[in-house]
């Protein structure tokens, strides 16, 4: 499974005890091991440890995921979830490896081929975007 891209050095690391508030884009590998409460994005890998927490969304090449994610996921070379990890929210991946004890709350889009996983993505994209809307005019 291709969980790293070219470049595997790590250009950002979010040490434990650290705190962001609001969203973070970053380009190649990012390491967390603290707390984000905002969207997570990079170009590349994310490593997230198991003391990590992230209350957003994140999107990546591919993620590890230790610790908790409030949001969902997007990573379409893979997503690996460890045994100590939690995830509330929505997966997208073509490659995607569950360990035990993992627990997950959400919708799954786990397709290997292009093409259909990119229009699996947009349809539930789009569903999502829907759902959103109407659920604002009913508040």
């Amino acid at each position: 499974m291709a969980f790293l891209t070219d470049d595997i050095s790590v250009r950002t690391i979010i040490g434990l005890g650290s705190a962001i508030s609001g969203d973070v884009h970053a380009d190649g590998f990012i390491r967390v091991e603290g707390d984000i409460d905002g969207n997570l994005e990079s170009t590349g890998h994310v490593d997230i440890g198991s003391e990590a927490r992230i209350n957003g969304n994140v999107t990546a090449q591919s993620v590890v995921l230790g610790g908790i994610v409030l949001g969902d996921i997007y990573a379409p070379n893979g997503i690996k979830l460890l045994s100590s990890s939690a995830v509330i929210g929505n997966i997208s991946t073509k490659n995607l490896e569950i360990q035990e004890n993992v627990i997950f709350h959400g919708h799954c889009i786990a397709l290997k081929k292009e093409d259909e996983f990119t229009e699996a993505a947009e349809q539930f994209s789009n569903m999502q975007s829907i759902r959103s809307r109407a659920a604002n005019k009913a508040i």
